[in-house]
Parts: C-alpha cells; sequence; structure tokens
C-alpha cells in the first residue's frame, strides 16, 4: 500500500480537532489539498475512518482503532528524529570575537528551534576553511572577495574604534579623526582584519605599515608601542590587556558583518541558521 507519512499526520490532525478546517489550519495546507489526502488514505487501506456525515467529523470504529496505533508510530518516529537532531552539527567559524550579543541570541534561536548543535571554530582564516568544507558557514568582518559558489548575508555594521598602547602619545590627543590615521604606523591583521591600507584611497594611507597575522599578534603588536590599531569597538568590550588603550575615532566609516556559506551544502540547516541570525540581528 501506497501510505506516506504525510497521509498519517493529515489523519492525525482531523481525528484530533474533528475538523477539516481546523487541521488545515495546524498544517498550513488548504482544505480541498487535506481532504484529498484523507481521501487517498481511506482508498489505499480501503477502509472508511472517518464518518463526514454528522455536523462534525467523528472517527469510524475502524478509524479510532487505527489511530490508537498511528499515534504511537508517529511518537516513536518523533523520538528517532529528535534523537537524530540532536546529533546534528552546523559548523560556524570565526577569526576573532564573535559579535555579542548576537552571537549568543542567534545560536539560541537556531538549536532551539531545530534541536541541532553550533560547533564554534575560531580559525585565522575562516573562508579559507569555507574553500575547504571545513566549516558549513563563517561569519566575516570587512570587505572580502567572496569565494567562488559561496553567498554571503550581510548582517549589520559595526562602528570603528582607535587602540594603541598605554605609552603611545595618541591616548594624550584623547580621539582619532579617520584622516589623520594616515600620520600614525598602522598596525594591520592581514588575513582577518577589518582595516588596512586598502581602507584608505592610495594618497591617503598611513606611511608605515606594520603586518601581522591573527588577532592576538595583532593586539600584542600595539601593546608593544609598533603602531596603532583600528578595530571594531566591539574588542573595547572584550579585549582585557592592561597595556592598551581604546579611543573614539570620528569620521570613520562602519566595518560590515556578514555571514558566508556555500550554497547547496547544509541546505535546510543552513537557511535555519539564517533566519535565527536575521532574527538575532540588531535594529
Amino acid at each position: 500500500m501506497d501510505i506516506e507519512l504525510r497521509h498519517l499526520r493529515a489523519f492525525t490532525a482531523v481525528a484530533r480537532h474533528r475538523s477539516f478546517s481546523r487541521a488545515a489550519e495546524e498544517l498550513l495546507i488548504t482544505q480541498p489539498a487535506l481532504s484529498r489526502t484523507i481521501a487517498q488514505l481511506e482508498s489505499n487501506l480501503s477502509v472508511r475512518l472517518l464518518d463526514r456525515s454528522s455536523r462534525h467529523v467523528e472517527l469510524t470504529d475502524t478509524g479510532a482503532e487505527f489511530l490508537a496505533h498511528v499515534e504511537r508510530v508517529l511518537a516513536t518516529l518523533d523520538q528517532a528524529l529528535a534523537v537524530a537532531s540532536h546529533r546534528v552539527v552546523l559548523r560556524l567559524g570565526f577569526s576573532w570575537l564573535l559579535p555579542d550579543p548576537w552571537a549568543q541570541e542567534a545560536v539560541g534561536r537556531f538549536e532551539e528551534s531545530t534541536g541541532a548543535s553550533v560547533a564554534l571554530t575560531r580559525t585565522d582564516d575562516p573562508l579559507q576553511a569555507l574553500r575547504q568544507r571545513t566549516l558549513d558557514i563563517v561569519l566575516v568582518r570587512g570587505d572580502f572577495d567572496v569565494p567562488r559558489g559561496a553567498r554571503t548575508m550581510h548582517l549589520y555594521d559595526e562602528p570603528r574604534i582607535a587602540v594603541c598602547s598605554e605609552r603611545c602619545d595618541l591616548t594624550r590627543l584623547g580621539h582619532l579623526d579617520w584622516t589623520d590615521v594616515q600620520y600614525w604606523p598602522l598596525v594591520v591583521n592581514t588575513v582577518s582584519g577589518t582595516t588596512g591600507p586598502w581602507s584608505w584611497p592610495v594618497d591617503e594611507r598611513p606611511a608605515q605599515i606594520i603586518d601581522t597575522a591573527n588577532y592576538d599578534e595583532w593586539l600584542e603588536t600595539v601593546a608593544a608601542n609598533r603602531g596603532i590599531g583600528i578595530v571594531p569597538e566591539v574588542a573595547e568590550r572584550r579585549s582585557q590587556h592592561p597595556a592598551v588603550r581604546f579611543l573614539p575615532l570620528t569620521n570613520a566609516p562602519p566595518s560590515p558583518v556578514s555571514l558566508v556559506y556555500l550554497a547547496g551544502t547544509q541546505r535546510t540547516l543552513i537557511r535555519r541558521f539564517l533566519e535565527a541570525a536575521q532574527v538575532a540581528t540588531p535594529g
């Protein structure tokens, strides 16, 4: 017999509500489509399960007995699906400091709604890890070249802030303007940094660039007073380094925050995570 899961779920919904219209609302289908599904089930079984002759839909004797067995089958199936979903993992990559409270809200909403879990992976080059398919989706700050076959979703923009050593002369000024960054040595995270010489026109770029390969190297180089840094202001809340000072950066363009993922990989989970990410996005 050609009995599908949709037939059984449709039947239990009608039996529970004793109404085709209310069952159709629950199942998010039209009432005619629900009626056809029930008719297919009864035809495949060659038995009448529902009595539609009365004012309200009622179960036939056979329908009542069939319902008891179907409910046990569906309950067992739902338990099996729950076990499997808790073993499903979405791998989310980032290079440094996941934005807060966005990350906590997005991950929490996703895990609650899907039963799957999110594995958080810090890596110096999330886009490379995505290309190698060791991650499913990555959070990227700043401007970047989109990998072939990948898609992006812009989340929001973060304000930038200046950071320098406690021994730097900049601390006496109390702030820095975006156009004046060119007069200071600039420490740049070349792999995952949001600000570098590429952020200014050629004639306005800092004359001295100190390259680093990751966030920790960048922070320690700034702390050692090798130069100043420019970073999203989330770093001020999250970086506890006694040798650095954060200063307002006026007239600076914001830094974009985006999610990047490969089309066709973990489609359903990624779609659900994107939905959670959008709900958690500030503003």
